[in-house]
């Protein structure tokens, strides 16, 4: 088990994150201006600009054109950009099976009759679930270059670890072994949703959940398909609870607590756009939901 949580965590480390982090450096020294530039100004008649940001308020100041000059201070509103931003691309870390090389192996359970399923709680085939405290996650994927519209057809493969912190088809080196991990297609809305469990924090890593996202279900059956890899993030207050009041997760209560998002080596430049809510379903278990915007 040491050996799987080292490997995940080296991995993790990738050159897609690497690259994240020197583009947000390069918009960090562009510096008030430089955004201001990117977004464009305007101003009326009467010298007043308004400033636009993302928290919802804001101050600006302005010089009129013509025969008359001023003044003003106006009051920033939400445009919603930030919803309607493309996901971070991230690792797929080691552990995929999706068809591509990792870990030294070629799995791919994409490839496996019954991958496309809702409830990926067991391997398929087998009879019982897994452990863990229960999950039912809604994804929704939109289009960035259509206002974000609802991207119907698309398909969503999700794999995460289980609350033990181990990752299937790996962890028993068999491709039989294929629980926590299932294909879907979004609906009219552009969602999929899954059934299955609360993931653990193994160290190393705060916790996550993998995604692909391939253009049509015909077609998510290798990653050399794919459009999109990213990794989807849970609030840590929520998490902590659920470790905390759930024995199976008792290796994450120690983990969890010795990791943050700004310590993670695929999170620290930030989660808005991959973050997940959640929140109890009154009968033991949990749902959460996230958005993700891709350029389609």
């Amino acid at each position: 088990m040491a050996q799987t949580l080292t490997q995940d965590t080296a991995a993790d480390g990738s050159a897609d994150t690497t690259r994240r982090r020197l583009a947000l450096g390069t918009l960090g020294s562009l510096g008030s201006l430089g955004l201001a530039g990117l977004l464009g100004c305007g101003g009326g008649s009467d010298g007043t600009t308004t400033t636009t940001d993302t928290s919802g308020a804001g101050t600006g100041t302005g010089t009129g054109t013509g025969t008359g000059t001023g003044t003003g201070t106006g009051t920033g509103t939400d445009t919603g950009t930030q919803a309607c931003s493309v996901v971070p691309e991230e690792t797929a870390g080691p552990y995929p099976a999706d068809g591509s090389n990792a870990s030294n192996a070629s799995y791919n359970v994409l490839a496996l009759s019954g991958i496309v399923r809702a409830d990926i709680r067991k391997s398929i085939g087998a009879t019982s679930n897994v452990g863990g405290v229960p999950l039912t996650i809604a994804i929704t994927i939109t289009n960035t270059r259509s206002n974000c519209a609802a991207l119907a057809g698309y398909a969503v493969y999700l794999w995460h670890c289980s609350q033990e912190g181990d990752y299937s088809v790996y962890t028993e080196n068999s491709i039989a072994a294929n629980y926590l991990r299932g294909v879907q297609s979004t609906d009219a809305s552009g969602t999929v949703t899954f059934t299955t469990v609360v993931p653990g924090c193994y160290a190393g890593r705060m916790p996550h959940m993998h995604l692909e996202i391939y253009p049509s279900l015909a077609v998510a059956t290798t990653a050399s398909n794919k459009v999109k890899t990213t990794q989807l993030a849970f609030p840590t207050d929520t998490l902590r609870a659920i470790y905390t009041a759930n024995s199976g997760y008792s290796a994450s209560v120690r983990n969890l607590a010795n990791i943050t998002f700004a310590t993670d080596n695929v999170f620290s430049d930030g989660v808005d756009l991959q973050m997940t809510t959640m929140a109890s379903d009154g009968n033991g278990g949990y749902t959460a939901k996230a958005t993700i915007s891709i350029a389609a």
